[in-house]
């Protein structure tokens, strides 16, 4: 056995205090995930035919585990009485906070009657600080799309992340570029989302260039197709072709974030009920983002603060839509044992309170 003499363990121990804190290991990069998670079709909740949801967001939750994401922009969260809340569904199982925003048809009563409503959610490890929702108007269309973000106070300092899902038209991308390009923004943003349009689409082009950003998958790799749609849920063989699911990165007034790498994530099936299931129609993108503190800076600590002060939960919510929560008041997870839904709980009531108490509202617009 090797034996160290205490005068030397002691050296050694003096010597580790000693090593500036700058030396030691940094924190790794911000993993962010962005992912459509098809809802199963805007009839889905009426007919009860939603392409096998249940199972899909068990694989989705499994992989988003896997990978130890930090940040998730979801597209096509559902709401409705037979799955619940699904963006809140998500957060929970993977213990994150959330905020959600619904995109509608202009007509709020075909929503009723087809009793399911979608839209774009940020999923975060880190506190939500403020939220922010979008509508995206003046393209015409009977479907209001909607751009969701929130303020996140991160190990690094204040991040901000965003979410949509946009009709692929030219219209809607420069709608989004000016949407962000009027917010002051100190710190450095995320946009996540399927934008429905590739790289070489004019909208995209204009988007990226309006707005400074940087496109995570393509800087990564300037090579690799990265095809992320379309694949047929029940096809046995891949079958993506196009890139329209994007992580954009720009950076902050006083921080440059830096790719560090970015992959397809999300793009192999598992199997149920003897046939082969794939997650969802849309593969995800995985990006890791490198986002430099600087000296001195206490924002972080400011925003951690004012994240602790804030309601726990942000999110929006239409009286129709109940809540599905379990013995603990918490909505249910996802890939539980258990399945059972207890509908006693009026976690929106809880929520408002808790929102009254901190003076603010539960969604800032």
């Amino acid at each position: 056995m090797l034996t160290i003499p205490a005068a030397s363990f002691s050296l050694l121990l003096l010597a580790s205090l000693m090593i500036p804190t700058g030396a030691r290991a940094a924190p790794r990069p911000l993993r962010i995930v962005t992912i459509n998670l098809l809802h199963g079709g805007i009839t889905s909740e009426l007919v009860g035919r939603d392409q096998h949801l249940e199972e899909r967001l068990t694989m989705v939750v499994r992989e988003l585990r896997t990978l130890d994401a930090d940040v998730v922009g979801v597209q096509e969260a559902s709401r409705g009485r037979r799955r619940g809340d699904v963006a809140a569904r998500l957060a929970s199982a993977l213990g994150f906070h959330h905020v959600y925003a619904p995109a509608a048809h202009r007509w709020p009563f075909v929503s009723r009657v087809l009793g399911l409503e979608e839209g774009p959610a940020v999923l975060s490890r880190f506190p939500i600080v403020t939220s922010h929702a979008h509508p995206i108007d003046g393209c015409g269309g009977l479907y209001r799309r909607v751009l969701v973000c929130a303020e996140l106070a991160t190990p690094r300092g204040p991040l901000e992340a965003c979410s949509t899902h946009l009709d692929g038209s030219d219209c809607h991308a420069e709608r989004v570029a000016s949407i962000l390009g009027a917010r002051p923004r100190t710190a450095p943003l995320i946009l996540m989302g399927d934008l429905n349009a590739t790289e070489q689409s004019k909208g995209i082009r204009n988007l990226i260039a309006a707005l400074g950003l940087v496109d995570t998958f393509r800087a990564a790799n300037p090579a690799a197709p990265g095809f992320t749609v379309w694949q047929p849920v029940w096809l046995e063989r891949p079958f993506a072709s196009r890139r329209v699911d994007f992580i954009l990165l720009a950076p902050g007034a006083h921080t440059r974030g830096r790719v560090v790498a970015s992959r397809v994530v999300l793009n192999h099936p598992s199997r149920t009920q003897g046939r082969v299931l794939w997650p969802s129609d849309h593969y995800g993108v995985l990006s890791e983002v490198e986002i430099p503190r600087r000296a001195g800076d206490g924002k972080a600590r400011a925003g951690r603060a004012r994240a602790r002060r804030s309601a726990a939960v942000h999110r929006t919510r239409f009286p129709w839509t109940p809540v599905w929560a379990n013995e603990a008041g918490r909505p249910e997870g996802i890939g539980d044992e258990s399945r059972e839904r207890w509908p006693g709980v009026a976690l929106r009531d809880e929520h408002a309170r808790a929102c009254r108490a901190a003076d603010r509202p539960h969604l800032d617009r």
